[in-house]
């Protein structure tokens, strides 16, 4: 039977709109009654989160979605930590260095926009609206602000997506650190919205050794939800659901609502069975 779930969220402590705090609230307000928060490289608003959590009853995971990079092609992966590892200094010591450079990406995007665009946006302004951990829907928020009339999806391809002369790329580590790096803290490792990977064959990065798929995603076909699904039992791996909620507009054609996605119970009892094993 399916069951409402939620692995893949993000809050205001990355690229989210909403607060940690929030975020529990609107999955409480949805009948969702398990969340992971899985912020971008960041796990600054997990404590809020748990602390919501335990208001509103809702079973809580801490998470993380960590930037990682293979040929060429941007990997996600989630971590789902079993404990309180997440609080490690050593892993705080290297989630800083990564904030430390997306400030400085997010700078010379600003100034990339203002050379190829002559779209002038405040670098600071930028900077407020993620806490410091600044992605590309921030820096979107900015360009609609400074009054520049662009649908949001068409600010996304024309000028801040990968083609765009004024693209950054993140400071990535490889699919085999990141690996190693959430392993070493106690985490499961489940490779995020796989449909999303293009510039490498899908088979090589289900390759690597992730304990699990997020096989059912909110912009997923239904043959590819049927793929990774089928891919996942093959070969005993866990499966989560993920909306991405961002809760960044109406507009949003990209990410769900927290809660959209299910998952069966099964592989809910497996997942949770992991995670506390």
């Amino acid at each position: 039977m399916p069951i409402k779930a939620e692995f893949h969220c993000h809050s205001n402590a990355s690229d989210g709109k909403l607060t940690p705090y929030d975020v529990v609230k609107r999955a409480h307000k949805n009948d969702v009654s398990i969340l992971a928060l899985t912020d971008h490289d960041i796990t600054l608003g997990l404590d809020e989160a748990s602390d919501a959590a335990k208001e509103f009853n809702i079973e809580f995971i801490p998470g993380i979605e960590l930037s990682c990079e293979h040929k060429g092609s941007t990997v996600h992966v989630l971590g789902y930590f079993k404990d309180n590892n997440y609080k490690n200094p050593e892993l705080q010591k290297f989630l800083n260095e990564l904030k430390a450079s997306r400030i400085a990406r997010a700078k010379k995007i600003v100034d990339n926009l203002k050379k190829h665009f002559n779209i002038h946006i405040n670098h600071n302004e930028v900077l407020k609206k993620g806490n410091g951990v600044v992605a590309r829907p921030h820096i979107a928020e900015s360009i609609l602000e400074a009054g520049y009339d662009y649908p949001w999806e068409y600010i996304f391809e024309k000028f801040i997506g990968n083609d765009s002369p004024a693209y950054v790329p993140n400071q990535k580590i490889s699919v085999e650190e990141g690996i190693t790096l959430l392993k070493k803290y106690n985490a499961l490792t489940i490779l995020a919205h796989p449909k999303l990977i293009k510039k490498c064959p899908i088979s090589e990065v289900l390759a690597f050794p992730f304990d699990g798929i997020e096989a059912v995603y909110f912009q997923n076909f239904k043959r590819e939800t049927e793929f990774f699904l089928s891919h996942a039992r093959k070969n005993n791996m866990l499966i989560t659901c993920g909306s991405d909620f961002h809760g960044i507009n109406e507009n949003d054609e990209k990410h769900g609502d927290i809660g959209d996605m299910s998952i069966d119970d099964a592989d809910l009892e497996k997942f949770l069975k992991a995670l506390k094993s």
